[in-house]
């Protein structure tokens, strides 16, 4: 991604896009195959002991207790019949009516997976869904520093609008592998795009065109102690500088600071959709006006955030400021908005997005983008520093009542609620990175998922279904793919060093079993050859066409092979640049876990839940910093 930086080419963003495959339906019997294996390395228990025990790991072994995973033959063959059951029966039928579906889109999967894994969820999504991480300015020319937040957050801004006329330009290269292009339609959904809450399944509106579809937005919210303002970011026909922004932003900020703070109408985007929704019918049937506003929200560029507090962050802490981006005040974040840019009063930035209109890549590119012209430029706008008459900020005044301001609260008090039971832990891992991994022939996302799994086994005592995104964006709008990472040969691989039996020889052996398998595995979910996505859509026909629930949905195993969005680990490699990101676990009892690789580190950022007595985000972050220097060490050895 180093080389694909926006700059100006003769290829334009969205030109490849008709040319582009459609998304293939794969094989029934692969498909089968492949999910019959990953149940057959999730039915594992620990012998003889019980299963309502707290214990990890290093306790069983402390009490002499030998940790041998074994699968439950009883449970796999009752699963492995149902499996051949529905291939033999309804299975063959659903996955035809699934091929005539096909016939007739080129991406069969596009609308379901909007609506089932987004749209149709009803918690609060604010925090359970979206993504959200730390740009990484603080790293070189800004550290934390009272102050410079209106300085800063004028030049960061600019370079985020620079980045939009880039992409009005089309002049955001298409990204590729190799020569072969990219899906690149979730671009159109960074800027003026937003979720619209509906008493049942929500909706995605998005506003944006390019220079040859026609007019844009050009307008920005800014979000300050619970109220909200708008200004354009275009005047004459020019973008607006860093010095023309920051009047706008100092204006702003004044008010907020001098004056009582606003009614918080943003914080009721943090609250249960359905909810949200009927309290958006009852401000929009208050007066016609407050709907004129909530549109003028929705279809701005993005939301400005301007937070009061001062996160601590350091090169190897990220902890609080992740957590203060993802769970931060919720009167000024727009929580169904495609893109908040949020401030902090030291100087530091992130971005928190709803996750329903892109996945988390695209927030990479821009943020790389930001973050190389910051510091390219030394942190400093190198520019004019005239300012024109531009008209100031107009403030967003809603009108409200009792039971509004009752809503505004409550939203508050439960988003608050369940924020303060989230655990993060984000630290840099800095004793080597991708270049020693590379050096012993070790693919450093690979490394890190086995080394994860290393960690939850010791942690947790058996392995832990896993979620790690696989990228489909070979094909026409594709997105993403589940690629399930605890295979058997990751299972073996754990057990055998844990094993004082198992020489050093076999325990390395074991590891490369394990490494070539999750290699393969990744290239066949990208390439379209993946199973949960597919099985997701024999299920869907099913519901569509009026049948019962195949059994192979309601089998016990289903679910706990992570089935139906029941991963205990739920990862992300977020990429190889200096860019970091978080999610809250799928489950309770689960983690969240992105990572990023560079040549001499590895960043991850581990979310856990505190009322679950059984997850702890640190101590599995520093379990996974420990299974990187074992996997070192394995490799190094002498003795093999």
């Amino acid at each position: 991604m180093e080389n694909q930086l926006a700059k100006s080419t003769e290829e334009r963003t969205f030109q490849y896009q008709d040319s582009l495959p459609s998304l293939p339906v794969p094989s029934l019997e692969e498909s089968l195959k492949k999910y019959l294996e990953s149940v057959t390395r999730t039915c594992y228990q620990i012998r003889g002991l019980d299963p309502d025990a707290k214990r990890g790991f290093l306790d069983l072994t402390r009490e002499g207790i030998q940790v041998k995973p074994f699968a439950n033959q009883e449970e796999y063959k009752k699963t492995e019949e149902i499996v051949q059951k529905f291939q033999s029966g309804i299975g063959e039928k659903l996955h035809q009516k699934l091929l005539e579906r096909a016939k007739g889109k080129r991406n069969w999967l596009e609308e379901w997976w909007l609506n089932v894994a987004y749209l149709d969820v009803r918690i609060p999504s604010q925090l359970n869904v979206n993504f959200a991480g730390p740009a990484a300015h603080f790293e070189h020319y800004w550290p934390p520093k009272e102050g410079t937040q209106l300085e800063r957050g004028s030049i960061t801004l600019w370079h985020n609008l620079n980045y939009w006329q880039l992409l009005r330009k089309e002049k955001v290269p298409v990204h590729k592998v190799g020569n072969t292009p990219l899906d690149m339609n979730q671009f159109r959904m960074l800027f003026s795009t937003c979720k619209v809450p509906g008493i049942t399944r929500d909706s995605i509106m998005n506003y944006f065109r390019t220079e040859s579809e026609g007019r844009s937005p050009n307008h920005i919210v800014v979000l300050c102690r619970g109220r909200a303002f708008v200004f354009d970011v275009i005047h004459e026909g020019c973008l607006v500088t860093p010095p023309e922004l920051l009047r706008q932003l100092t204006y702003i900020h004044k008010k907020c600071h001098s004056e009582p703070d606003g009614p918080g109408i943003a914080a009721l985007t943090s609250e249960e959709r359905t909810r949200w929704a009927k309290a958006r019918e009852y401000l929009i049937g208050l007066d016609p006006e407050n709907l004129a506003l909530l549109e003028k929200i929705q279809s701005s560029l993005l939301v400005y955030s301007m937070e009061d507090s001062s996160p601590h962050v350091t090169p190897e802490d990220y902890s609080e400021i992740i957590a203060a981006i993802l769970i931060g005040d919720p009167t000024v974040r727009w929580g169904d908005k495609s893109y908040n840019l949020i401030s902090f009063s030291n100087g530091v930035f992130g971005c928190n997005c709803d996750h329903a209109p892109f996945d988390a890549m695209i927030m990479v590119n821009i943020s790389y983008y930001v973050d190389e012209k910051i510091f390219q430029n030394e942190g400093r706008w190198k520019g004019s520093e005239k300012v024109r008459d531009i008209p100031l900020p107009e403030e967003l005044i809603f009108i409200v009542d009792e039971k509004v301001l009752n809503d505004i609260n409550q939203a508050k008090a439960q988003y608050l609620r369940e924020a303060s039971d989230l655990q993060i832990a984000a630290y840099a891992f800095t004793s080597f990175g991708k270049k020693l991994t590379k050096n012993k022939m070790l693919h450093p996302d690979t490394f890190i998922q086995l080394a994860l799994q290393l960690a939850y086994y010791r942690l947790h005592g058996h392995p832990g279904c896993c979620y790690e995104t696989a990228m489909t964006r070979h094909f026409y709008h594709g997105r993403t793919e589940t690629m399930r990472s605890c295979t058997v040969e990751a299972v073996r691989w754990c057990q055998s060093m844990q094993d004082p039996s198992v020489n050093l020889h076999e325990q390395q052996q074991k590891m490369l079993q394990a490494f070539a398998k999750h290699n393969k595995m990744m290239k066949d979910c990208s390439a379209g050859k993946g199973f949960d996505r597919h099985l997701l859509g024999l299920l869907l026909i099913a519901k569509e066409e009026g049948l019962p629930v195949p059994e192979l949905f309601t089998d016990p195993l289903f679910s706990k092979s992570g089935g139906g969005g029941n991963f205990v680990l739920s990862t992300s490699l977020v990429g190889y640049l200096r860019v970091q990101g978080v999610v809250v676990p799928m489950v309770h009892n689960g983690y969240g876990f992105f990572y990023h690789i560079r040549d001499d580190r590895f960043v991850v950022a581990c979310s856990a839940w505190k009322s679950c007595p059984e997850t702890d985000a640190e101590k599995l972050v520093q379990l996974t910093f420990c299974a990187f220097h074992d996997m070192i060490q394995l490799m190094n050895s002498t003795h093999l």
